[in-house]
């Protein structure tokens, strides 16, 4: 069984969401027997990982920032999509905040990376902001514990401007 958790930008182009679930449907291929994937399931790259996952036929992990994530964060043009994930995940794991803030999402963050065994990061390889949280941040985080990141970015993917 091999645990692979996602990271990645929210903000991909249209064009850009083909390229990228082709490209995880590939790297999910040789797992697709023993494959676990963690996500927050956001829309974006965290949801395109979650479809892929459960496509090959894989448990996913779903973790929520918070108890008010779904009400306060899932716009209504992911909500679909958010849902049918949320109902096909093996596990669910809220983070004990009430509300969606910096916090939450780091906290949820470290449990992506405590469990994962890989993680996947659908970024185009820009710095980390002063935010803390973002892509950029949990690559940084995921690679000074020493876990593998595998780095999505086909040929051609872009983020919206």
């Amino acid at each position: 069984m091999v645990t692979l958790a996602v990271t990645g930008h929210m903000d991909l182009t249209e064009g850009s969401v083909l390229l990228v679930k082709s490209a995880l449907g590939e790297l999910l291929q040789p797992y697709r027997e023993d494959l676990v994937g963690v996500s927050c399931i956001a829309a974006g790259a965290d949801s395109l990982f979650a479809e892929a996952v459960v496509e090959v036929g894989g448990r996913l992990v779903v973790v929520l920032p918070s108890k008010d994530y779904r009400q306060a964060k899932v716009k209504p043009g992911h909500a679909d999509l958010f849902d049918r994930l949320y109902a096909a995940a093996d596990e669910v794991l809220v983070m004990p905040f009430e509300t969606a803030n910096r916090q939450a999402y780091e906290a949820a963050n470290q449990v992506l990376l405590e469990r994962a065994d890989r993680l996947v990061a659908v970024w185009n390889g820009s710095p980390p902001s002063a935010k803390g949280g973002g892509t950029a941040d949990v690559v940084v985080d995921a690679r000074a514990a020493g876990l593998p990141v595998d780095v999505v970015w086909p040929d051609g993917a872009e983020r919206r401007a």
